[in-house]
């Protein structure tokens, strides 16, 4: 299981409702089915991703999430989940507004940007970076809204929505020790968990 999937299954109570968006192969709500006795549901757009989870036993609608998501009503899930897909919609903040509208909680991860591998590509290359974090060139990227952080933390704010817990992961031993040291520098990839401002 990727990394981030670990975290967010911590932000998860048993029993739960969730709603994953981008759900990709389904396995984030098969293993919460499974250890957490949660039910849910995932949107999906790719045909394959969508295969897999009908294979797997995963409940799974065909939805482009950027058409919006009005079809579905407020506080209809106790938990909406986004995993390394806010950075290809085309209004992220939007998203995030919608997420929380159907949810009592929603949970985001996206890649940092701001991770020295990056910045280091950046400086010594002059190019965008090509890892195995951001797999694509700028031309052919899904990725068209490109965050670190800070960048996030500082819309969350400007949109009223509250931080319960905000954490990076990383894949690497060394990473993950530096990553406590400075989270926006050595984070690979951020996962939040959020809630509405009272």
């Amino acid at each position: 299981m990727r990394i981030d999937l670990d975290k967010i299954q911590s932000y998860i109570a048993p029993n739960s409702h969730v709603l994953d968006l981008g759900c990709g192969n389904g396995e984030l709500l098969l293993h919460l089915k499974e250890r957490k006795n949660v039910t849910g549901i995932g949107l999906e757009n790719d045909e394959d991703h969508i295969l897999e989870c009908i294979k797997n036993g995963v409940n799974v609608i065909e939805h482009d999430l950027n058409k919006g998501l009005s079809h579905i009503d407020n506080d209809s899930y106790d938990v909406v989940i986004m995993t390394l897909a806010l950075q290809a919609m085309d209004r992220p903040d939007l998203v995030l507004e919608e997420m929380l509208r159907i949810g009592k909680q929603c949970i985001v991860t996206f890649p940092n940007f701001a991770h020295w591998k990056a910045r280091w590509h950046l400086l010594t290359r002059g190019r965008m970076p090509v890892s195995d974090l951001l797999p694509y060139e700028w031309y052919d990227t899904p990725n068209i809204h490109f965050c670190t952080l800070k960048d996030f933390e500082v819309l969350c704010k400007d949109r009223n929505i509250r931080i319960l817990d905000g954490d990076v992961v990383s894949e690497k031993g060394a990473s993950k020790t530096l990553a406590a040291l400075h989270k926006n520098l050595f984070g690979e990839t951020a996962v939040y968990h959020l809630t509405r401002s009272v």
